[in-house]
């Protein structure tokens, strides 16, 4: 399958400003779903119990129970979107009931009994025993996310720097700002699924970034090599030289990403699922991101802030002509 990339010539920039309009028509539309949600429910983000708080029930049971059927009849009891997880041994669960706030032991009492009633009814008595009930608070959440958002700073400012030592600062830029655009995607698409915002949430969207960033800096890392190699190509002829080039390996990462991540979404069950979809769309983003946002960035700043007269690929200086006026660009492999 691979030999069908292989020596491929497509013109990867010429539709920069659809795909630009089309990503910010998608974000626009997500960050619209986010007023509705919060209007409708009171919260743009469908937040699980490790942000909001709630009650903490480990249940025993005397034989391996039906996941789907727990879930189902805490559900049916009026605790949807309650967090369901085998615990230990397959006759062990934890049920995760949000909606009190930290302290609130009588709501939190009438909660356990709601659900071990419902339980009850469905499978039994004496099928299954409370090990315990305790209350889950949302602080260990909220320093959870706080840390996140500090690692995504941290993530973005070490990539610039690490991107301007070992290339420019110009890809260091493009790579940040392509980054950019994959996390406001990802919350456009959690605020247009409705998918429920958890730690594996956080962790996925993390993983989002480093994937992405990974797949920009290997076509920047071609692209500065075929900088050196053509020294009168223009960047615009260069970029696509070298997203063509590394077309090959994208293709081969993607599909196996891709595939494993099908996996997990189909049979891995209700609890990883947000997961998967995350790391599905991040897939789709980042390649976008990497590909349209990230090379016309770049040829922007060359536009904006052309390097100086002498410089060893001078030429590349021409992209601003190929990024102004893209129908007088100099086709890939006609020199």
């Amino acid at each position: 399958m691979l030999r069908i990339f292989h020596g491929t010539n497509y013109d990867f920039i010429r539709p920069w400003r659809i795909a630009v309009g089309v990503t910010i028509a998608f974000i626009v539309a997500g960050f619209v779903m986010l007023g509705v949600h919060e209007a409708r429910y009171g919260s743009a983000l469908n937040q699980s119990i490790e942000f909001t708080g709630g009650t903490l029930m480990q249940l025993e049971f005397t034989q391996p129970p039906n996941v789907g059927d727990i879930r189902a009849t805490v559900d049916a009891a009026g605790f949807p979107n309650s967090e369901i997880q085998q615990f230990g041994s397959p006759r062990e669960f934890t049920v995760r009931a949000g909606g009190h706030a930290e302290g609130a032991n009588a709501a939190v009492e009438t909660t356990a009994n709601q659900i071990q009633a419902a339980l009850t009814q469905k499978f039994g008595a004496g099928t299954f025993k409370v090990v315990r009930t305790e209350i889950v608070g949302p602080r260990v959440g909220e320093e959870l996310t706080r840390n996140a958002i500090i690692a995504i700073l941290l993530s973005l400012v070490i990539t610039m720097i690490y991107l301007a030592f070992r290339f420019e600062w110009r890809f260091g830029v493009a790579a940040v700002i392509a980054t950019v655009h994959d996390l406001l995607s990802t919350l456009a698409f959690l605020a247009i699924m409705r998918l429920e915002v958890s730690l594996t949430v956080i962790a996925a969207l993390l993983t989002v970034i480093g994937y992405s960033l990974n797949d920009t800096i290997i076509i920047f890392d071609r692209v500065r090599e075929d900088l050196k190699k053509n020294r009168t190509d223009s960047l615009y002829t260069v970029l696509n030289k070298s997203i063509n080039e590394t077309l090959p390996r994208s293709v081969l990462t993607h599909v196996t990403v891709a595939a494993a991540t099908l996996s997990l979404l189909l049979f891995a069950g209700e609890v990883i699922r947000p997961f998967s979809w995350i790391m599905l769309f991040g897939i789709v983003t980042g390649t976008f991101s990497s590909i349209y946002i990230a090379g016309p960035v770049l040829l922007w700043i060359e536009r904006r802030w052309p390097r100086a007269k002498g410089d060893r690929n001078l030429a590349s200086r021409a992209a601003a002509k190929d990024a102004v006026r893209p129908e007088t660009r100099t086709p890939v492999g006609a020199r």
